[in-house]
Order: C-alpha cells, then sequence, then structure tokens
C-alpha cells in the first residue's frame, strides 16, 4: 500500500512538471541597454523612474529606466551589495568587510514658482518651496518654524507657498481656493495666517476669515468659486506631482526636498546652502 502511495504522488508530481512545462509562464521583451561596467547589483526606484547599478569598478552608476546615466557616486572598494528607499534619495551600501553605509543623495528639483504668493526678498540665495494643505495638523506648525529661520537670517531667504489640498480632507480644497482668492486682493498671508487658526474648518468660518481681514467679500466669493482660481490650484497640484508630493507638508530648499522638516534640520539645510555661496 506504501508503495502504490508513492508511486502516485511520483505520477502525480510529473504531470504538474509535464504541464508546468506545456504552459510556460508569459513574457515579452522590455527595455534593453547596455550597461557600462560589469554590475554586482541592482535595484530600481519604486516608480521605476531610477536605476542603480553597482559595477565592479567601485561605482555607482544612476540611470533612468531608459538608460540614459544620471550620474556616478564612487563608493568603497569591495563594496558587494546595494539598496535604495523607494524614491532612491538614500543609498545603502554593504562590503566584503562586513561595513554597512547609508549615503544621502539630494536630487534638485526644478519647480515652477511664479505667481506662487511668497515671502522674503526676491534676489535672496536661499529659496524655499512648501506643498502645504489647510487642513492637515502638521503644515500648521511648519510657517512658524520657517518664520524663525527667517528672522534668524534676515534678507537671505525666500519662502514661496504651493497648495497640495490631500484628498482625505473635505475642506482643503475650498480653503486653497478661498486663499487664492485672498491673494487676488493682496491678502494672501492674512488669509493663509486665519485658515490655519480656524479649529474647524468649513464654509461659514472661512467667509468669517475673509471678512475679518478686511476683504471686499462679493469679489472673494465671486473669485472663491471661479474657473481661474480652480486652474490656478490645479496648476499646484500638478506642479506637486512632477515633484513627487504626494502628502504634507513638504518642503524644498534650493530644489532639494527636505527628508525630514523639524527647526533644526530647515536650519541645517538653510546653512548648507548658504555655505555654498
Amino acid at each position: 500500500m506504501k508503495n502504490i502511495f508513492i508511486l502516485c504522488t511520483l505520477l502525480l508530481c510529473f504531470f504538474v512538471a509535464q504541464k508546468a512545462l506545456s504552459n510556460p509562464l508569459p513574457w515579452s521583451q522590455g527595455i534593453s541597454w547596455q550597461l557600462d561596467s560589469r554590475p554586482l547589483d541592482i535595484a530600481h526606484s519604486l516608480d521605476n523612474r531610477l536605476v542603480f547599478v553597482l559595477g565592479g569598478d567601485a561605482r555607482v552608476r544612476l540611470y533612468t529606466l531608459e538608460g540614459r546615466r544620471l550620474g556616478t557616486i564612487p563608493v568603497d572598494p569591495g563594496t558587494v551589495a546595494l539598496a535604495i528607499t523607494p524614491r532612491g534619495e538614500t543609498l545603502y551600501l554593504v562590503d566584503t568587510n562586513k561595513n554597512y553605509k547609508a549615503l544621502d543623495l539630494s536630487y534638485v528639483q526644478n519647480i515652477d514658482t511664479v505667481g506662487a504668493p511668497f515671502q522674503g526678498p526676491e534676489q535672496a540665495p536661499v529659496q524655499i518651496v512648501v506643498f502645504s494643505d489647510f487642513q492637515c495638523p502638521f503644515c500648521s506648525r511648519v510657517h512658524p518654524m520657517l518664520q524663525q529661520v527667517m528672522q534668524q537670517y534676515p534678507h537671505r531667504i525666500q519662502v514661496f507657498f504651493k497648495h497640495m489640498p490631500l484628498g482625505m480632507h473635505q475642506e482643503a480644497e475650498p480653503a486653497a481656493r478661498a486663499s487664492i482668492a485672498a491673494q487676488q486682493q493682496g491678502k494672501f498671508w492674512q488669509m493663509h495666517d486665519a485658515l490655519f487658526a480656524i479649529p474647524q474648518l468649513n464654509h461659514q468660518s472661512m467667509e468669517q476669515a475673509a471678512a475679518q481681514i478686511g476683504l471686499n467679500m462679493e469679489r472673494f466669493r465671486a473669485d472663491w468659486n471661479s474657473l481661474s482660481i480652480r486652474e490656478k490650484l490645479t496648476k499646484d497640484i500638478n506642479d506637486a506631482r512632477l515633484a513627487e508630493v504626494y502628502g504634507t507638508p513638504i518642503l524644498f530648499v534650493n530644489g532639494r526636498r527636505m527628508q525630514t522638516i523639524s527647526l533644526e534640520a530647515i536650519h541645517n539645510m538653510v546653512a548648507q546652502e548658504l555655505s555654498k555661496r
């Protein structure tokens, strides 16, 4: 009986294997390009936009998915493996001596700030772009930090505000439009502060804030729901997506994305940028 069971099991495995061979996994040729050196390891960003290749010549080369080389990073001899964070902003390396190293990579984003409200001198050497949401509790804490840093470096920092209302916040999009309508009357920053100070954002509280800062209410209501205001907001949202901004708050200092946001981190990054001047 035992021998019959073993035989049946072997026959079943044989037929399964034969079926797998007769029905191979479908595949097709994708992108192909020539590497610059013998590869030891490879990793790509979660969105497939960046490809990192560790070469046998102690260099990591960064490519686009189409094979266009973006840059080269020298690494320690003996480095044998690499890994990256989802967006590729941090590179992790391991060598044959059991050493582990993390490298922070800075990508400069070219963010369109034309028409965006700003504070600080236009010729400031440091430009900070903030993507924010008026219903995000963390966003309300960012502006006071920026004000402190601007006081520390007077005349050297320019801060731009860009809208990124998150879909999970029902009042964020109307609040963004309300602030743009206030901008049309030259009072964006007053409305900015008033909106962040409202405990419960809704249509009524936003109208009250507009009245309290002295807006022309008839014009405000017309602008608030106008097509031109909605188009301005859509542009900011598109700019956010181009910069791979999917949450808030997100800060860019001279085009470099901040990985952590704190008063100390902002101060340090601003100081780094100023040291290059």
